[in-house]
């Protein structure tokens, strides 16, 4: 479970592209995945557009859980770290 989170956070820089000020789906599934009083049922339903098949939605809701599982400290950590990469020189920012 641990190597499917670190593969997540390493694709995580890969998707600025979808930033902050570009893309509402990447943002509201960053902000679903990272607001601990959504279940994985209730997140599993946000996203089922983008995962249909069986094995993407377990899979999906196994990264979700491992989100639950952490604390509060940790999910603010992890907005400010989306944010860092959705504003760092890298990830460019169209208008």
């Amino acid at each position: 479970m641990k190597l499917v989170l670190v593969f997540l956070l390493a694709a995580i820089p890969i998707c600025c592209y979808a930033s902050s000020s570009n893309c509402r789906a990447m943002d509201d599934v960053v902000a679903q995945i990272t607001n601990s009083s959504v279940s994985v049922a209730e997140f599993q339903r946000v996203i089922k557009s983008y995962a249909p098949l069986p094995y993407d939605k377990k899979a999906l809701g196994e990264v979700k859980q491992c989100f639950l599982d952490q604390s509060e400290e940790t999910l603010a950590n992890y907005r400010v770290m989306m944010n860092a990469i959705y504003d760092s020189e890298d990830c460019p920012q169209t208008s």
